[in-house]
């Protein structure tokens, strides 16, 4: 049983869970786990550990048109080195600067491999959830896709120092505020754009048409075999954390003006079905 399966199961069970956050009393609520294994490759720095899987639960956070307040984590590792504990505390506080939170502190573990599971809180009286969507909205997503993946295949090139770079990607909470009064639906592209996008489909109860060119980081290009690879690491790998919503398209212009980063459109709402370019999009994405 997959991760998603896992979800299915407990879906009875917890009906009011299904969006990026739980909404409790005007807060939204969220928690992430990262491990060794499956999200620090080798060359990973712990301030990189630390920025990345603080920044995780943000994203969550910012996918409800939510402002960030506060973060915990607990820290799990084979042992405890001080350099390397600093180092995780100084990237989990500098992401949460970036975004004007504050990392408050959490627990320490043995495990057998780094792993951390991260805790955001955030404030909101009216938050956005994936199932608002409407036929004919404009899809839009915040920033570029595929910086992720850039970086995974230059870890594995061993080009730590850039891949680092780009494993610490910015949270979109300013985004995330200024989007809560056009969008309709929304929710970040940590699984990747295409199983994103079949996400909020269900949750919705709709289609979506989107068409090429998708805003694909240029970091892709670097690594990238040819154009079917592109679009996979830029479609299908996940782990952006960018931003992926739906609004009036009478809503578009003004939200682009006020939105702090680059907001592409590129699709429409439709009454079921997702396609690119006319084709189907394949519900895959990244996979824990």
């Amino acid at each position: 049983m997959d991760e998603r399966a896992a979800l299915d199961v407990l879906a009875d069970r917890l009906p009011t869970a299904g969006d990026d956050c739980a909404v409790v009393d005007g807060q939204v609520l969220t928690t992430d786990m990262l491990h060794a294994t499956t999200d620090f490759p080798e060359g990973t720095t712990r301030y990189t550990a630390g920025w990345r899987a603080i920044g995780a639960s943000l994203s969550d956070v910012a996918s409800m048109g939510a402002a960030a307040t506060a973060t915990v984590a607990v820290y799990g590792a084979p042992t405890f080195d001080e350099d390397d504990l600093l180092a995780f505390v100084d990237g989990a506080a500098d992401v949460c600067d970036a975004v004007e939170a504050e990392y408050v502190g959490g627990d320490l573990d043995s495990t057998d491999e780094l792993t951390i599971v991260s805790t955001a809180l955030g404030r909101t009286d009216d938050p956005v959830l994936r199932s608002g969507a409407e036929v004919g909205d404009a899809v839009c997503v915040t920033g570029t896709l595929g910086r992720s993946a850039a970086a995974f295949r230059l870890f594995e090139r061993g080009d730590v120092e850039i891949a680092n770079d780009l494993y610490q990607f910015l949270p979109r909470v300013a985004a995330g505020v200024a989007l809560r009064e056009h969008a309709t639906a929304m929710m970040d592209s940590s699984d990747g754009l295409a199983r994103s996008l079949h996400q909020l489909a269900e949750a919705s109860g709709c289609g979506f048409a989107v068409e090429s060119p998708l805003p694909i980081d240029p970091s892709v290009d670097d690594v990238a075999t040819d154009d079917a690879d592109r679009l996979e690491l830029g479609a299908f790998f996940g782990e952006d954390f960018e931003l992926v919503c739906t609004m009036p398209e009478s809503n578009l212009s003004r939200a682009r003006e006020e939105v702090p980063c680059e907001l592409t459109r590129i699709g429409t709402v439709t009454e079921s079905g997702v396609t690119l370019d006319g084709d189907p999009l394949p519900d895959r994405g990244w996979t824990h």
